[in-house]
């Protein structure tokens, strides 16, 4: 149902939410929930069959080709959790699913059915943008990598510092390898955002306008349209196929359609559009751009170093890039070597930067970018500027204004002190091999181009997730969580009672990775953590009651979800005020129980979870979490604020009941999901949150988080 889970806490509790509201209103209903442990209480083809209306919930496409002929309704996990007695009434008036958009959960489909659902989702364009990006990113990666190491250990330095591999060697034929990787990269760029949008029928159309976009030679241009013409190219493809799938055919003619009429259609279509309409002022603006960076050669270096680094960041590849490249290249062999100086300081500073980027502010970046970061570091120094493109293709309004940004200062520090590059080629590599003069400054242009884009393009990301934040959507690309309910009216025994049935599935705020379940805490530990742990407590200051008060911790402690949560993780009041103080309060009560080896690491996890989407699961509640090897063992903490802490929760609310959990990187099993569905579920009692919150001291309020079986 989802294809991309991160956590449950969220499924857990809509579907609880949507289950409580249909008791009240007299209904029956059945909850699937699907989230990090797997498919829960699977609805079988009679309940759906049964059903009278579907409820979707949901930030990303789900599968819906199961609901084709129920109603259907469409909205943000949020509305699940803040209105579910106004869906279930809702649903019973919506549009029926037909299954228009493929039934496969495309993008498009999303888009229609979300209409009716008033719900906070992404937009079309952003999710296929995205699902192109993330299969992209490993072609990048392989091929990258691929052609950087066999350029390191197989590359013979020539006379002139350029780096030659021999043909037919073993190192040659990597290098093949890592070409093919970065061949492919942009029509699978273009042909999975197309899937996105028109589901299988587009893949094909988009992964060959791709490969078209990045063919100049059809169109007659020097260079392809690149990763930009692939962003075209898909969407094109896309939409085209959705409008296809519009047209109404015979009967006979209709199992034929996706797999061989709308292929066949809209790749003659789209390839012909893009060869004809597309192509021609692509190569026009290559021409044009040659003639006048070659008018511009007698003007000012520093000015020429400037469009030149910009040209080269632009589109990394494409035909402003290539122009820059080519016309650099083509002066060597007349002896001027400046303008490819120039070109070979700016070719590094976009992976190098973006890179630098992931390194700088971790908490802005999804694990997935941090990884390509750290390939686009290796790839940088190598020369190899593809390794930015994920980055700009993910976030273009941030990062290609940076990269642009940067490559202007190394071009032109570059010209300034009129570096020369004696091979078409650049990056640190070059010089290393003999084949930049004015070694030290051009070091010094890609060290301060790497740094001005690393810095914009931090600061613009932070600025845009803030303007995020400000407008209540979550940061980051990391989905949100998925419920898809099905609800019926009328079945069953008479009055208003009817029959429901429910699917949640997704992804949620809080994501928890999968950790062996820690064992119960011994007598003895039970006997410190107990009454001794309430004193320790108040000589914190954390304002938890001493032994004296009448509510000391028995001998020994109830077990709470499963020993991971003691009296040594218990704080009846937090200090913090504010987010990221009240993380780092939570970390260092952790510490006290031995398994957290580095507080620091700890806090840096957690606030970099915050960044790609809140954890605050509404009803004053927040659940914040980090999976990393700061800690031994899990640990669960848990504490109240007596103010509220704003944690940008669904429902507005600020965080009064915090749980924080945190699980070693290589942690394995999924009792501690199981137990944060439990806890997800009592959660959404308010009977127990009150209770929660009355608490007296340690000691009452592990007599009653110990309710949760």
């Amino acid at each position: 149902m989802t294809a991309c889970p991160t956590g449950i806490a969220h499924t857990y509790m809509a579907a609880e939410k949507l289950t409580q509201a249909a008791e009240a209103l007299g209904h029956e209903i059945k909850v699937e929930t699907q989230g990090s442990i797997g498919a829960e209480n699977v609805l079988s083809d009679n309940d759906v069959r049964d059903a009278d209306g579907v409820i979707i919930a949901a930030d990303k496409d789900v599968d819906r080709s199961r609901f084709v002929g129920k109603r259907m309704l469409v909205v943000g996990v949020a509305e699940g959790i803040r209105h579910p007695g106004e869906l279930i009434e809702r649903v019973r008036t919506a549009p029926v699913y037909g299954g228009e958009d493929g039934g496969a959960g495309t993008a498009a489909g999303a888009a229609a059915s979300a209409g009716t659902g008033g719900g906070k989702e992404r937009s079309v364009g952003y999710k296929a943008l995205m699902n192109g990006v993330s299969y992209m990113i490993p072609f990048v990666v392989v091929g990258g990598l691929l052609i950087a190491i066999s350029l390191a250990l197989g590359g013979h330095p020539q006379a002139d510092g350029g780096l030659v591999i021999p043909d037919g060697s073993f190192w040659k034929h990597v290098n093949d390898i890592g070409v093919i990787g970065f061949t492919l990269m942009v029509p699978v760029l273009s042909g999975y955002l197309a899937y996105a949008i028109g589901d299988r029928p587009a893949l094909v159309p988009g992964m060959i306008g791709g490969w078209i976009a990045n063919t100049g030679a059809l169109y007659g241009s020097k260079a392809g349209a690149g990763f930009i013409g692939a962003i075209v190219t898909g969407f094109l493809a896309g939409f085209l196929v959705v409008c296809i799938k519009k047209v109404r055919v015979p009967r006979f003619v209709q199992p034929i359609m996706p797999i061989i009429v709308i292929p066949i259609v809209a790749t003659t279509a789209l390839g012909l559009f893009f060869i004809y309409v597309i192509g021609r002022p692509i190569s026009w603006v290559f021409t044009h751009l040659t003639g006048w960076l070659g008018g511009m050669t007698g003007s000012s270096a520093v000015l020429l170093g400037a469009i030149l680094g910009l040209m080269i960041a632009f589109d990394m590849g494409g035909p402003v890039n290539k122009t820059a490249f080519l016309f650099g290249a083509g002066l060597i062999a007349s002896g001027n070597q400046t303008v490819m100086g120039m070109c070979a300081a700016a070719i590094p500073v976009m992976p190098l930067g973006q890179g630098l980027a992931t390194l700088l502010r971790r908490r802005l970046y999804s694990e997935q970018e941090r990884e390509t970061g750290m390939a686009a570091l290796f790839m940088g120094l190598f020369g190899i500027s593809e390794g930015a493109i994920p980055f700009a293709a993910a976030r273009p309004a941030q990062v290609i204004p940076a990269n642009m940004l940067g490559g202007a200062v190394a071009g032109a520090l570059a010209g300034t002190a009129g570096v020369t590059d004696a091979v078409p080629h650049g990056g640190p590599i070059v010089a290393v091999l003999g084949a930049v003069g004015g070694v030290p400054v051009f070091f010094l242009a890609v060290v301060v181009g790497a740094v001005v884009t690393a810095l914009t393009t931090v600061a613009l990301v932070d600025l845009s997730e803030r303007g995020k934040g400000r407008k209540g959507a979550p940061a980051g690309a990391a989905a949100a969580p998925t419920v898809t309910v099905a609800v019926a009216a009328g079945v069953g025994a008479g009055g208003p009672s009817g029959t429901a049935a429910a699917t949640g599935a997704g992804t949620e705020a809080a994501s928890v990775p999968a950790a062996a379940p820690a064992p119960a805490p011994a007598a003895g530990e039970g006997d410190e953590g107990g009454a001794g742990d309430e004193g320790s407590d108040k000589g914190r200051g954390d304002g938890a009651q001493a032994p004296a008060d009448g509510h000391s911790v028995p001998s020994p402690s109830p077990e709470v979800l499963s020993g991971y949560l003691t009296a040594r993780t218990v704080r009846t009041r937090l200090a913090a005020g504010e987010k990221e103080a009240a993380i780092r309060e939570m970390a260092e009560l952790a510490s006290g129980t031995g398994r957290v080896t580095d507080v620091a690491e700890l806090v840096r996890v957690a606030l970099a979870r915050e960044a790609q989407g809140t954890t605050g699961l509404g009803e004053e509640i927040a659940v914040p979490h980090a999976k990393t090897d700061a800690v031994t063992a899990p640990v669960v903490c848990f504490a109240r604020s007596a103010e509220g802490v704003e944690w940008r929760s669904p429902d507005g609310t600020k965080a009064r009941l915090v749980f924080m959990i945190a699980v070693p990187e290589a942690a394995a099993g999924d009792e501690h999901l199981r137990i944060l569905a439990l806890l997800s579920r009592k959660l959404m009692d308010p009977d127990f949150r009150a209770r929660l919150h009355g608490a007296e001291g340690t000691a009452e309020v592990l007599a009653v988080l110990a309710e949760i079986r």
